[in-house]
């Protein structure tokens, strides 16, 4: 008959696989890899959804984004806010994606900041490898496929990509959630309701370009004067088939006393019509 296999070398006192490696509360599992702390509480999942809450941020902004007849207008203000706090009143949120491709953005700052360059670096390659300008479709195809595969992680984004491409003019609408929307007017962000009220009065197909550029200019001011985190500088960007070109940038204060000299004449001083 075979030998029978000798076990006598191996233990048969389990080993803890978590060693105590001074008198604090830190541990590191046997292969040396360190181990965070976790809080003293009953329900960890509980307690993680809670503090989340808490310091999750309130955003603010108002961007808008139109088609006309002779191109694409793009407006935005420059504020930005940490919880109740003002903590900018210079954030660029018109990101420059490629001569002609713009973005904007409405949510977390650095979210929108860093996908929307990782989005020029993609429109960079894809006309490498293929010889010619990526669509505008095609890059809010992008950025929607990314956004989509990290849904549920945190991200916060409501973003605009407009451009102009061989077939015309085109703006999107795309956000943290994968959801991607083409359009002919949209606003974005907490004074987008105030924008939109403007907008729609004002709005015409066949608008003159410095029509289109003051309708985008006035919206955006509207806004910053009902909400509160909204405000800094109105910017206006034109694209058209030669690419997007800055237009304006105005201080709405001073945007204020340029729109309505006559105080009387602003829309927040009524009259009664009687």
């Amino acid at each position: 008959m075979p030998d029978m296999l000798d076990f006598s070398s191996v233990s048969t006192q389990p080993q803890s696989s978590r060693l105590r490696i001074d008198d604090e509360d830190e541990t590191v599992h046997s292969s040396g890899v360190q181990q965070f702390p976790l809080p003293q509480v009953q329900d960890i999942d509980s307690f993680e959804k809670d503090v989340m809450e808490y310091v999750k941020p309130k955003h603010g902004t108002t961007t808008l984004g139109f088609i006309f007849k002779h191109g694409v207008i793009i407006a935005v203000d420059s504020r930005a806010s940490m919880g109740s706090y003002i903590s900018s009143q210079t954030v660029k949120k018109v990101i420059e994606i490629n001569p002609y491709l713009l973005g904007t953005m409405a949510g977390g700052a650095a979210d929108c900041q860093f996908w929307q360059r990782n989005l020029g670096q993609q429109c960079r390659l894809y006309e490498l490898n293929n010889g010619k300008r990526i669509t505008v479709g095609a890059a809010s195809k992008l950025l929607a496929n990314v956004m989509f595969s990290y849904k549920g992680y945190g991200l916060s984004m409501g973003t605009m990509v407009a451009g102009y491409d061989p077939s015309g003019p085109a703006l999107y609408y795309v956000d943290s959630d994968g959801q991607r929307t083409k359009g002919q007017i949209f606003s974005v962000g907490s004074g987008s309701l105030y924008a939109y009220g403007v907008l729609d009065a004002g709005y015409k197909w066949d608008m003159e370009i410095e029509d289109a550029i003051e309708l985008g200019r006035r919206s955006i001011y509207h806004a910053t004067f009902r909400d509160a985190v909204s405000g800094g500088t109105v910017s206006v960007y034109h694209v058209a088939q030669d690419g997007w070109k800055k237009v304006r940038g105005d201080d709405v204060g001073a945007l204020h006393y340029e729109l309505y000299p006559n105080r009387e004449a602003h829309p927040c001083h009524g009259s009664d019509p009687i």
